[in-house]
């Protein structure tokens, strides 16, 4: 693994949708709430995902089950919603090492080929961070929210595929004093194009 900047944990916001889109098709199959949820980052349709798991507690527990599989040892998806106007998967916390390392696993996961899929065609609303690299294949699903300390929190996991097929797990975050989300994309689409000219050193697998 390779990091840089600013590590601080953060909340996940919709990137959780990643992990809660898996553990609900794995249930249920297919879904329209499921490409809505990763697609367009619809947060009903997450709702409804989550709300299918069952319990919160259910529902939590099956998430973060999705999240040991993808070698993410720390992360516990809560199962209480501590502000009230957002939802519960969203507001658990991320460390980026921990979201990189879910990325990176995520195409190797059983059933993951769909969502990884939907997160290839995301609508213009996560047409950024990774998505900044215009020679590369990226599966992206971005995050972004209100902080409780004023400002916006965006984030972004993703999979870039090298040339070679390999393929690079990213998780990369923009905390911002602003008021909406669009100072924090932009800094995230600088990260994205800077990756772009340093591919080759990046670490990057296949799956076995």
């Amino acid at each position: 693994m390779q990091t840089f900047g600013d590590l601080t944990p953060q909340v996940a916001w919709s990137t959780s949708k990643v992990p809660l889109a898996l553990a609900a098709e794995r249930k249920s199959g297919p879904s329209d709430a499921e490409a809505n949820a990763i697609q367009n980052s619809d947060n009903a349709a997450a709702e409804t995902l989550w709300a299918s798991l069952g319990t919160p507690e259910q529902a939590a527990a099956a998430v973060t089950k999705v999240l040991r599989e993808g070698g993410d040892k720390n992360t516990t998806v809560l199962s209480q919603r501590l502000r009230p106007e957002f939802s519960i998967f969203g507001q658990t916390v991320w460390a980026l090492a921990d979201a990189a390392t879910f990325s990176a696993n995520l195409p190797c996961l059983p059933d993951s080929k769909h969502v990884v899929e939907l997160m290839g065609n995301v609508a213009g609303n996560q047409q950024w961070g990774l998505k900044a690299i215009e020679s590369r294949q990226a599966a992206v699903k971005g995050g972004w929210g209100p902080s409780v300390s004023g400002g916006y929190i965006v984030r972004q996991i993703g999979i870039l595929t090298l040339r070679d097929g390999r393929q690079v797990g990213v998780a990369m975050q923009a905390p911002t004093t602003a008021g909406s989300m669009e100072p924090g994309t932009a800094a995230l689409s600088t990260v994205g194009r800077w990756l772009g000219r340093h591919l080759a050193a990046l670490p990057g697998g296949r799956c076995a």
